[in-house]
């Protein structure tokens, strides 16, 4: 299994049988995503999209990857996946403890504590049911936690006794999603996994893969520049504990 950050929350899970997953699109207007995943011969690879919930940072890429690839499948919660399949768009609905099977992999909507709306940056939003986190199970690989956006919950220990992930993707950011301190607590005494891969975090204007449009996006969402550097932070918050927490820079690739 090989895992893409293409920035903030969105990466690609490419499976040892040539799947190739997406969670949470955010492309065009992701100033953090480096250009040559934008392109059309790469989103056309992009079989699969998980999306967590409705907000502008986790969906507002769909529309390229489906440009790319009419007939990917979207798999999202009842409210979403409806607003979505009115759009045109293959959509596989599930909720909470519902699962999707293919020959090579399982996926199972967990729990999540956030919210989730829809076209936020364009007007009113619209509510679209409740945000989620995933279970990906790739047959003969690994089991793999999709935390999504939020915070700590008594729930993280019921996904682990059930689903046994031993990788995360875990938000850690602060101000919409748990910070450094709750994710430290859930991976101490929650979940037990031996690698977690933190996210929902920005780059450094001067370090993103298109510094304009980062500037420009601070500018419009001052409260951007509080969600830099808690990836590090959270791998120097569990040193010396058996969790190896894998800091990803965007556009790199971790085979695990």
């Amino acid at each position: 299994m090989k895992i893409t950050r293409l920035g903030h929350s969105c990466f690609v899970i490419s499976t040892n049988k040539g799947k190739n997953v997406m969670v949470d699109p955010f492309l065009g207007q992701n100033p953090a995503c480096p250009r040559e995943f934008l392109q059309e011969k790469y989103l056309k690879k992009i079989d699969t999209v998980f999306l967590t919930h409705g907000h502008f940072d986790h969906i507002s890429g769909l529309s390229e990857v489906k440009a790319a690839n009419p007939e990917v499948l979207v798999v999202a919660q009842y409210e979403l996946a409806l607003k979505l399949m009115g759009e045109g768009y293959n959509v596989f609905p599930l909720n909470y403890g519902g699962s999707y099977r293919e020959d090579t992999f399982e996926v199972t909507m967990v729990n999540a504590v956030h919210t989730s709306s829809f076209g936020e940056t364009q007007g009113p939003p619209a509510l679209v049911g409740l945000p989620c986190g995933y279970i990906l199970n790739v047959f003969g690989e690994k089991v793999l936690y999709i935390s999504g956006d939020t915070n700590v919950m008594a729930d993280m220990k019921i996904i682990q006794d059930i689903y046994h992930p031993t990788v995360a993707i875990l938000a850690c950011s602060g101000q919409f999603v748990m910070g450094v301190r709750e994710a430290t607590y859930a991976l101490n005494n929650l979940l037990a996994v031996e690698k977690v891969i933190p996210c929902h975090t920005f780059p450094k204007v001067d370090e993103s893969a298109n510094p304009e449009m980062m500037a420009g996006l601070v500018e419009g969402f001052p409260v951007i520049q509080f969600m830099v550097g808690q990836d590090q932070e959270l791998k120097e918050a569990m040193e010396g504990t058996d969790v190896e927490v894998c800091v990803m820079t965007y556009g790199e690739t971790l085979e695990i």
